[in-house]
């Protein structure tokens, strides 16, 4: 079947993820399928590029899903909660980025590369995997929808997976530097009028976060704010649990609210279990998804991974002048908002090997 047989919905398409998913879908597999924008009603009728074609975005309603293929949902979590049920009674296929659905029966957090990274096999649930342990379940007809895991879960899972092929890995540590981008307009708004008040001595809007965050780095933000770093952290330490599957080791997590609007970057140090060059494990991480970047180049940022498809590494001995060594520093940074929108893509491509044929006549 060819993409010109789907017809997609994405619900949230004046969010920023779902703009951002707007994009990837017009250059990815599925880019000449009939595509449906969808919103609340207070963002009915904004006209947004789909596929290169100019949309408009339609009221979202129960009949809005007749006929669809593959539903996204990219908004709030509480427009997925509402519609979902109607997405899958009109038998599309549901991929979910607002991590609505976790809790719901038998719906899944997928993150395809990770699986390809660990050698997942479609039939046995791992290639290779020793009768006794742990299996991880892969979507098939039954599946009600899939999350699309959390853009760091991905990034943490791949980095490890990777060296875990070649380098025997001991433990791992994070620390995460939260982009306000993350939390949608409100938290990017409040973060740039934050600045701006700064700027010219007046009262600083608190609202999404409770506290300061521009021109600042926060562990924790107030007690009233709407952003929850320890909702994240934990959703993040979920994922990565389920993407891993026990196969690699379980990560210390940290997290700091950064004062910039978009791109993850992650100081990440990882012990071996036997000491390596900086260029075996350069060579470990090479490969798809993931851009090691020379010693000799200006290290990655959120900045010089704005735009870009893969996650960008920077890898540094720990100490010392030998020539080997078991701890190495990994600095990565990523599109968050362009991540998720691919790892989203990948999750229906994965679920449309499920569909005997599409619905579009």
């Amino acid at each position: 079947m060819t993409s010109r047989e789907y017809r997609i919905g994405i619900v949230g398409a004046s969010s920023l993820a779902g703009k951002e998913l707007s994009e990837e879908l017009a250059t990815s597999s599925l880019g000449a399928s009939d595509f449906v924008l969808l919103d609340e009603e207070d963002s009915a009728g904004q006209v947004v590029a789909a596929a290169d074609e100019v949309s408009f975005i339609q009221r979202l309603e129960a009949s809005s899903f007749d006929r669809m293929d593959f539903v996204f949902f990219a908004g709030g979590s509480a427009v997925t909660k509402e519609h979902w049920q109607q997405a899958r009674q009109a038998g599309a296929s549901i991929v979910d980025l607002t991590y609505a659905l976790e809790g719901e029966k038998d719906v899944l957090v997928r993150a395809p590369w990770v699986d390809e990274v660990l050698g997942v096999d479609e039939v046995l649930g791992v290639a290779g995997a020793i009768a006794g342990k742990a299996q991880q379940k892969l979507p098939d007809l039954n599946t009600p929808a899939v999350v699309a895991a959390h853009p760091v879960a991905v990034m943490l899972a791949l980095v490890a997976g990777r060296l875990q092929g070649k380098l025997a890995l001991a433990s791992v540590a994070a620390t995460v530097m939260e982009p306000a981008s993350e939390y949608g307009r409100p938290a990017m708004d409040e973060l740039h009028q934050q600045t701006v008040n700064l700027l010219s001595f007046q009262t600083l809007p608190r609202e999404q976060y409770d506290a300061q965050v521009s021109f600042n780095l926060l562990p924790e933000l107030g007690e009233e704010a709407k952003v929850k770093l320890a909702t994240t952290e934990q959703r993040i330490r979920r994922h990565y649990a389920g993407l891993s599957d026990g196969r690699l080791p379980v990560p210390a997590l940290q997290m700091v609210q950064a004062p910039v609007f978009h791109g993850y970057v992650l100081s990440m140090l990882v012990e071996l279990e036997e000491a390596a060059t900086v260029d075996q494990v350069e060579a470990a991480l090479a490969g798809d998804h993931i851009d090691v970047v020379g010693r000799e180049s200006d290290p990655p940022s959120n900045l010089s991974a704005a735009g870009q498809e893969d996650i960008m590494v920077l890898v540094r001995k720990d100490s010392g002048e030998e020539e080997k060594g078991t701890r190495f520093w990994i600095w990565m940074a990523a599109d968050n908002l362009k991540l998720a929108a691919l790892n989203a893509i990948a999750c229906a491509t994965e679920l449309g090997r499920l569909r005997p044929l599409g619905k579009v006549q």
